[in-house]
């Protein structure tokens, strides 16, 4: 059994604190992941937590052997208590240090799980920002998950084949750029995005 990889819950944490800073009229408002609104983005976070807890517990079945419906626009009345318990769920799930052995599947693709877990934290520290960005709320990432994340993103950058269909091509941070600014460039976003 290894140790247990990067930590969940500082990120988990931030992004179950944006949530009642969401108004419902801003459901329908953009985001930076271009094909997004909020209420979809809030959707898609409703589904990659479940995906990402089976595949830290080794689980398989409807979550996370297929890859994810489309989001829907509406989600359902109690997203935001029912997100904030399955942010809850997910970091417990990766905070166990079998959840980094072995092989794990989310969307319908497997990875080794050290790779699986650093997929799933990069998922909801970005979109976590796309929500934040979208609503107007403060977002600052551990610098650890920066770090991480930082490291885990740069690997393909100068490869946009293997980022089609997960990221655009990088942006060029501002030459002050914060290391989190510096992060989501790397994501193909624009660290200045605005409504």
């Amino acid at each position: 059994m290894t140790e247990p990889g990067a930590d969940f819950k500082p990120v988990t944490d931030l992004v179950a604190g944006l949530l009642a800073g969401v108004e419902d009229a801003q459901l329908a408002a953009p985001t930076p992941c271009e094909e997004y609104r909020v209420g979809h983005l809030v959707d898609h976070f409703l589904g990659l937590t479940l995906a990402f807890t089976a595949a830290a517990r080794g689980e398989r079945g409807p979550y996370n052997d297929t890859p994810p419906a489309a989001p829907s626009a509406e989600p359902p009345a109690d997203w935001r208590p029912l997100l904030a318990e399955r942010l809850q769920t997910l970091a417990d799930a990766w905070a166990e240090p079998s959840a980094w052995d072995g092989d794990a599947t989310a969307g319908g693709v497997t990875f080794p799980a050290a790779i699986m877990g650093l997929v799933g934290l990069n998922e909801v520290a970005v979109h976590g920002w796309d929500l934040a960005k979208a609503t107007g709320q403060p977002y600052d990432l551990d610098p650890a998950a920066i770090t991480t994340l930082t490291a885990f993103v740069a690997q393909d950058a100068d490869d946009q084949e293997a980022r089609n269909g997960i990221y655009a091509p990088p942006v060029q941070p501002a030459p002050d750029a914060t290391p989190q600014d510096r992060f989501i460039a790397l994501t193909g976003r624009n660290p200045g995005w605005t409504p």
